[in-house]
Formats: structure tokens, C-alpha cells, sequence
């Protein structure tokens, strides 16, 4: 378990390296999972004291951290609904498809992208957790992307490193992502941004360059300070993975494997050709394209089933999702029509295996195999291709290989490269690997073994945590955004804000402000906890009428709402709801001061409802209302899943159920009908809102600070305010010294802290209140 210095070295992936399960006693079983990941990174976690953070990959299974051939393993558990939004969903549903050059077509869902966040957010507070002080975080692949930013705000200390084992699209593809900014900003916060190939790195400084503006150089992209000054320095390379190569070669050698080879191909009938194709069953792969190739040539007589069968191993992959199912359905389909028109009694024109195989068998079927077809559309780098290489210690065999994969940059010369959207030039590519000379196959496997032993994956992961590590470790106590000193956690930023002018702890004395003879004295400071509601004390939901706060931030609001009773201690929501409809959801405790409309509206919460401050539009604020709610209604007409909301002083656009082209063309028609009314926008999640009286929640914040100072009669006040959306920026902007923001969720912000959701903010709170009543 981690000491209080934590681990020199932890791993952030999508899965644990290993499979896990806990009976109805709570005794823990394991088996360990296999992989090249694992392969590669096992023994540098066990030299370097690691910690590895990763989901189980069940729903809902949660356990303690745990030890397991040498690491650390903290489990990160998902819901089912998590799992089918962040997991099949965006990551499988968008990204993947998108990243491989949108071969099948990807969905834009926020929801998806609101459960990507959350999750990323989760994986990134566990790792920030387990890591020592200028230790190493190195996290992995396309379900994380937002994880090195989200790392960097919360430990700013690290050295992180982010490894994309699939393709990175160019700019040109990579801009339909409605949440393109945000995942450029996510891996930029990392120090190291490795990939399979240096045109992806390209990809990927390129699109940094075009959605932010920050300038580059060669490989290098250059983060400005909060000054505009140049500060962090980002290095993009390319750090092509590999295999476990003698490991395989060994196997391959073993007596075992080698009779189990020649079992295959006397099972098949001794084929004088056994090509033999091995893939996840994914679009990406090229099977159908290969299958239709190898169909076309036993059509035209170029290749008969007598001579020459092919075996594809299709192990299964995604089967949730729709794309998955449906390819699936395709292949079986194709393979049965092929071998209905093409076998023969004895000799089947394909055998097609819906299976996974362990290492062992598929050395065996590596080694019967004349010829092996990776025919995939776009593949990051394909294992596959390394894996038989290795196997082929008798320097027998030839590769047709994808010009579409990483593995074609490094290998060539060797393979045999096909375009496999040209399925005339790939059969006259298969053709010539089924008929290649012998001594032609050893002259080019020999070359191509000498590559995959002497680069392995060790070196892989040696070579991209060398480049890793040499980055200088920066202080936990400074922000390298400002150079200011800050706070190593927010437990300490609590101390420091309960902390009374004279330097002494407020805490329990707050309540009981004696003189030492036995008289209270009046205080001199006082405390404002303010909050914005939804998505900061209430999760986001599409029915801003189902909001509700949640569990957790309920109770810590009910403790310090006691705790204000006999204190100098106030409470504040501050909402861009109108004020009835926000007291109405928050079901305020009596006293709390209710700011509405993004301060608007002000009021205070009483036992039967709210106590309105006065409140008047004149006849041209009326009529600006009047004008913006036509415009709006306007705008929305005839999209499905958009509204019009209509407050006192406001007109919001709602477009969180519309899909992503009408919610961009609704934004850029109510942007429109304000600026003709010469009225400002103001954006937040999923919204467009526009106000005809000038006010933000940072004014908003400025008068409450005056309002409770008059009331608890002191010199000074300080704020805890806490807000998720742009909205809030202005309120983080109107804080001063002393006072403490927190930021809930991700984006850029002004706040000097940062949780990610409202449980996490209820937990703060509730700790606040305990640090205020705790007796010294």
C-alpha cells in the first residue's frame, strides 16, 4: 500500500493489467490479463515502485487499492451507464471512429461527452492521489485524453506523459469533434505526447497550432503564461510500440508449438498455401476487403481451395455496439457465400474462428502459416505483424502488410504493402506472397527479425520515460502558471482561509469570540460561502426542472447553515435561475441570501418561500425582453429538443437535447438577435442567455460582500465561492486576497482550486464546516 510519499511512477490506462473479482465473503481474486501494455511496463513499475490506475472492467465492482505481481493497483469504478456513455459510447462511438479516418461514421452526443469528462476526471483524481512529489505519471490512449490536463491543475508538480496507441487524424477530420478545443487542452497538459508515427505527432501539432494559436516548433509546442510570456514547453515524437519480441521467439521454439504448427496444417490437409489473417473483428481491420480479394481470386482461378485455404482468426471486440454487431453479421455472411460457392469436401475455402486464442496457439498458427494478411483501412501500429515475424524463427513466410499501418513505416523494406481499397492490386500482392521464391521469404524475414528483436517493447517504454524524466520536476509549491505560491491541497487552503487576521485559527472561536473574561468579543471577520447550483451543489441533468442538489452537498450545506445560527458565518446561492424557480430547487435554508438571473434578482430565503429585493425593468429594458423572446422563439422554431426560457429580466436559449448542427445554427441566430438589440451574450453550458439589465455574478458577489459586512458589523469578509460554468468566471475575477475559489469540473478558469463534481465540492464543504467547529 502507498506510503505518505506515494509512488515514483504510476500508470493511468482505461483497464487494470488484470482481471478481478470479489465474492459475496469480500475475498479478492485475480488473474493477470494479457497484453503488450502489461508486458512492457511490469518490470519498470516493479523497479520504479509503481502504481497502476485502471478500471476492472465490470460495472459497478469497487474494491480498496491492492497489491498484485509487484504494483500497486487502484481500481476505478464505473457504472453501467458510465460504461455505455464514456466507454462505448464516446470513446468507441466517436473518437475511434473519427481517429481512423472516419471509415464508419462517428455520433456527437454531449450526453457522451459530459460522461467522458466525468470519468476522465476520476481516473486523473486517483492518479494524483497515488503519485509521490515530482513523480511520473505516464497515461495511456484515447479514453483519457483530458486526464493530463486535469492532472496538471490538480498537481502541477509532476512530470506526465501521455502515450495515443491509435491513429491522430489530420486537422482537417480532427475539426468536426464539437470538443476538439477541449481534448487539444486535455493531452496539452501533458509534458510528453507520444505516438505511433511521426505523421501523427504532425497531426497533432498541427491541430494544436490552428485551435490555439500557441506557437510551435518542429515538435515543440510552447504553453504562454498567465502574462502571455512564454512558459511550458510540450514535445510531441513519435515512439513506435512493439512486442515482447524474445518472448515470443522463445515460445515460438518450443517442441509444443512447433508439433501444434504442424497439427494445424495436417488438420486443414496440408495446404501447399495457409494464409492466415489475425484481427480484432473491427471495421478498421480490412477483413471484408480481404476476404473479397482472396473470394475474387478463387473466381478467377488464380488461386484454388485444393492448393491454398485461408484461416481468420476474428477475435470478438465491442459487441454492444451497433457498428460492431453489424460488421460481424457482414463477414459471416461473405465467408459463408465464399465457401458455399468455392468448397469442397475436405477442403474448405475459408475457416473463420470467432475466437480468441492464447499466446501459445497462436505461435502455433504463426508457424503453419505461409502467408499473413494485415490488410487493415488505418491501424495505429498492428502487433500482429511483429508477432509473427517473431514467431518465424525459420526465416520462412511472407508479410502482406497495410501501407495504412504504423508497423509499414518501420519495417520497410521487408513486407509486402498492399492499398487495401484496391482490391486488384491486393489480390496481385497476395498472389506473389503465396508464390514467393524461398529464398526470397528468408532474405526479407531475416531483415525484418533483426528489427522487431532488437526493438522491443522494452525499449519502447525505456526510450519514452528517458525523454519523460529528463523533464526537471517542478516545486509543489508553485503554480508555474503564475510563479505564486499556492497551496499543496485544499485541506491546507481551508486552514488558510479560516485563519483569523491575527494569525491565529478561527475554528471553534468563531462561535465563541471570548475576551478571556468570560466576555464574548466582537469579531472582526467575517465568512460568505457562496455557491452556483447547478452542476456545482446539483449535478447537470437535460430537465433543468428534475435539478436537484445532491445528497452529500445537502447534508454540508445543512451543517453550515447550523453553524451560521451562532457565528459570523453566511450562506449565498448565486444562479443564473430566476429567483423563485432557484429557491424553489434548492429549497434554501431560512436566512440563505438568493441571488437570481446572474444577479439580477436578489433576495433572501424564509420559512415560507423568498423575500424579494424590488425589483423593475423600465418601458426600453421591457421591451428589449419583449424583442429578445420573439427573436429567440424565432431561432428555435422547427429544432427538436431546443426552448426558450423567459425570466424577469432575461431571455435563455436551451440547446442540451438539440443535436450538434442545430445547436451551433441556434447559437449564431440568438447571438445575432442580441447584437441587434446591442445586448451581450452570455454562454454558458448548453445555453445562451441574454440579459437586458447589465449585471454578472461577480457584481453580484461585490454587493453581497457589502450586504454581510453591514449586517454581521465587520471590518472585513472573506468568500468561498464555488461555480462550474463560464458564467462563473466573473465571480472567481471579483474574489480578493484571502478569499478561496473552487472550480467544479473541467475547462479553463480563474479558480485557484478544483473538484470534480458536487460530491466532491459537498466533501470540501463538509470539511469546511468541521475546520470551523473544531475546537483548537
Amino acid at each position: 500500500m502507498p506510503g505518505k510519499d506515494g509512488y515514483d511512477l504510476v500508470v493511468v490506462a482505461n483497464r487494470l493489467p488484470v482481471d478481478f473479482s470479489v465474492g459475496p465473503d469480500g475475498d479478492l481474486t485475480w488473474q493477470r490479463s494479457p497484453g503488450g501494455l502489461v508486458t512492457a511496463l511490469e518490470p519498470v513499475m516493479q523497479d520504479a515502485d509503481g502504481a497502476w490506475v485502471g478500471w476492472s472492467g465490470a460495472p459497478d465492482l469497487a474494491h480498496e487499492p491492492f497489491e498484485a505481481d509487484g504494483m500497486l493497483l487502484v481500481p476505478v469504478t464505473l457504472t453501467a451507464v458510465e460504461i455505455e456513455r464514456y466507454y462505448e459510447g464516446f470513446s468507441n462511438g466517436t473518437l475511434w471512429p473519427l481517429y481512423h479516418d472516419v471509415i464508419e461514421r462517428p455520433d456527437y452526443h454531449r450526453q457522451w461527452w459530459d460522461a467522458y469528462r466525468r470519468v476522465n476526471q476520476r481516473f486523473a483524481d486517483a492518479a494524483a492521489e497515488q503519485a509521490a512529489e515530482g513523480g511520473v505519471v505516464w497515461v495511456h490512449d484515447y479514453q483519457l485524453q483530458l486526464v493530463p490536463r486535469m492532472l496538471r491543475d490538480l498537481r502541477p508538480d509532476l512530470r506526465i506523459g501521455f502515450f495515443d496507441h491509435i491513429p491522430f487524424p489530420p486537422v482537417e477530420l480532427f475539426a468536426q469533434l464539437p470538443w476538439r478545443r477541449q481534448i487539444i487542452d486535455g493531452l496539452l497538459g501533458a509534458d510528453l505526447v507520444g505516438f505511433q508515427r511521426t505523421g501523427d505527432a504532425a497531426n497533432f501539432v498541427r491541430s494544436a497550432r490552428r485551435l490555439t494559436g500557441y506557437t510551435t516548433r518542429g515538435p515543440v509546442i510552447t504553453i504562454p503564461d498567465a502574462d502571455g510570456r512564454p512558459g511550458r514547453h510540450v514535445r510531441a515524437s513519435s515512439f513506435p510500440i512493439s512486442i515482447d519480441s524474445h518472448r515470443f521467439d522463445t515460445l515460438a521454439r518450443t517442441p509444443e508449438v512447433q508439433a501444434r504448427a504442424k497439427e494445424i496444417k495436417a488438420d486443414l490437409g496440408n495446404p501447399e498455401t495457409l494464409m492466415l489473417g489475425v484481427d480484432r473483428l473491427d471495421y478498421t481491420k480490412g477483413i471484408r476487403h480481404r476476404i473479397k480479394a482472396y473470394g475474387e481470386l478463387l473466381d478467377d482461378g488464380r488461386l484454388d481451395v485444393e492448393h491454398a485455404t485461408l484461416v481468420q482468426v476474428a477475435s470478438p471486440s465491442r459487441e454492444n455496439v451497433g457498428a460492431y454487431q453489424e460488421l460481424r453479421e457482414h463477414v459471416e455472411v461473405l465467408v459463408g457465400r465464399i465457401n458455399g460457392e468455392y468448397g469442397e469436401l475436405g477442403h474448405s475455402a475459408i475457416h473463420y474462428l470467432h475466437h480468441s486464442y492464447p499466446p501459445e496457439e497462436m505461435a502455433a498458427l504463426y508457424l503453419a502459416a505461409d502467408v499473413l494478411l494485415v490488410t487493415s483501412l488505418r491501424d495505429g501500429m498492428n502487433l500482429v505483424a511483429k508477432e509473427y515475424i517473431a514467431a518465424r524463427s525459420d526465416e520462412r513466410g511472407a508479410l502482406v502488410l497495410s501501407e495504412f499501418t504504423g508497423a509499414a513505416d518501420e519495417l520497410s523494406p521487408g513486407p509486402l504493402l498492399v492499398n487495401p481499397h484496391d482490391i486488384d492490386g491486393m489480390k496481385d500482392i497476395i498472389v506473389a506472397a503465396a508464390t514467393m521464391d524461398p529464398k526470397e521469404q528468408r532474405r526479407r524475414m531475416r531483415r525484418l527479425r533483426r528489427k522487431v528483436l532488437a526493438d522491443d517493447v522494452a525499449k519502447w517504454s525505456e526510450t519514452f520515460l528517458g525523454v519523460l524524466t529528463a523533464v526537471p520536476p517542478r516545486p509543489l509549491t508553485v503554480d508555474p502558471r503564475s510563479a505564486e505560491p499556492r497551496h499543496n491541497n485544499i485541506r491546507d487552503a481551508l486552514t488558510a482561509f479560516t485563519t483569523v487576521p491575527d494569525g491565529a485559527p478561527a475554528r471553534g472561536r468563531l462561535a465563541r469570540m471570548g475576551n478571556g473574561n468570560g466576555r464574548r468579543r466582537k469579531p472582526t471577520t467575517g465568512w460568505l460561502l457562496a455557491c452556483d447550483f447547478d452542476g456545482t451543489l446539483a449535478p447537470l441533468v437535460d430537465d433543468p426542472k428534475a435539478s436537484t442538489m445532491t445528497r452529500a452537498a445537502r447534508a454540508a450545506i445543512e451543517q453550515l447553515h447550523a453553524l451560521a445560527q451562532d457565528a459570523p458565518v453566511r450562506l449565498a446561492f448565486i444562479s443564473g435561475r430566476d429567483l423563485s424557480d432557484l429557491a424553489e430547487r434548492t429549497v434554501a435554508p431560512d436566512g440563505t441570501f438568493l441571488v437570481g438571473s446572474h444577479g439580477a434578482e436578489a433576495g433572501r430565503a424564509t420559512a415560507t418561500g423568498v423575500e424579494q429585493v424590488p425589483f423593475h425593468l423600465t418601458t426600453v429594458q421591457s421591451g428589449q425582453l419583449d424583442a429578445l423572446v420573439a427573436g429567440f422563439e424565432s431561432a428555435v422554431s422547427g429544432r427538436e429538443g431546443a426552448w426558450v426560457q423567459v425570466k424577469p429580466a432575461a431571455a435563455v436559449v436551451h440547446t442540451r437535447l438539440a443535436s450538434v448542427d442545430d445547436a451551433a445554427a441556434i447559437t449564431v441566430a440568438a447571438e445575432e438577435v442580441a447584437a441587434n438589440l446591442g445586448l451581450p451574450p452570455m454562454h454558458g453550458k448548453d445555453v445562451v442567455e441574454v440579459s437586458v439589465v447589465p449585471t454578472s455574478k461577480g457584481e453580484a458577489l461585490r454587493r453581497l460582500r457589502g450586504t454581510v459586512a453591514a449586517e454581521l458589523g465587520v471590518e472585513k469578509v472573506r468568500v468561498l465561492y464555488a461555480g462550474d460554468d463560464t458564467t462563473d468566471e466573473h465571480a472567481f475575477g471579483a474574489l480578493e486576497s484571502g478569499d478561496l475559489s473552487i472550480k467544479v469540473g473541467t475547462g479553463d478558469t480563474l479558480a485557484s482550486h478544483r473538484v470534480p463534481d458536487p460530491d466532491a465540492l459537498a466533501a470540501v464543504l463538509a470539511g469546511l464546516s468541521r475546520t470551523l467547529r473544531s475546537e483548537d
